[in-house]
């Protein structure tokens, strides 16, 4: 009974082996692996610029700036999300895919309402490039609105 049991783990053992050993080997030959994710043939962001400073602004002032980007790769881009790091930059973004070789923008709104100072904002697309994540910068010096009357 002893000798059916060491018998049947050595055999389970030696099945597992060829096992793994047998799909490594057919990752190995049919090419899967890490190649696949970075192929030439994945879209890519062009942006004209991925940063826009809005200067001096007054506080309570919103402003925006359309970042125009081109599809420089070889197969449609599609943005999934774009996320602004508060709830004072908000992006907006195209739906649909973007050709290869065709533009697209994205339009970032800031309000400056209760944000004196310095600000320095991120929006942060995700899409179906590699890497998965795009960051877009905006900036501004806000002044807090005059309290004297004319």
């Amino acid at each position: 009974m002893m000798n059916y049991r060491i018998l049947t783990i050595l055999l389970a053992g030696f099945i597992f082996s060829a096992a793994c050993d047998n799909a490594s080997s057919k990752i190995r030959k049919t090419g899967v692996g890490t190649e696949v994710v970075t192929s030439d043939d994945h879209p890519v962001f062009k942006f004209e610029s991925e940063e826009h400073d809005f200067g001096i602004i007054e506080e309570g002032t919103i402003v925006t700036h359309e970042f125009v980007f081109t599809n420089v790769g070889k197969s449609p881009l599609v943005i999934t999300n774009a996320q602004g790091s508060c709830g004072c930059t908000v992006p907006e973004y195209p739906r649909d895919p973007i050709m290869p070789g065709k533009q697209g923008r994205i339009k970032v709104s800031f309000d400056s309402s209760n944000r004196a100072g310095r600000q320095d904002k991120v929006v942060t697309l995700t899409a179906n490039t590699v890497p998965n994540t795009k960051i877009l910068r905006i900036t501004s010096e806000v002044v807090r609105k005059s309290t004297t009357n004319p």
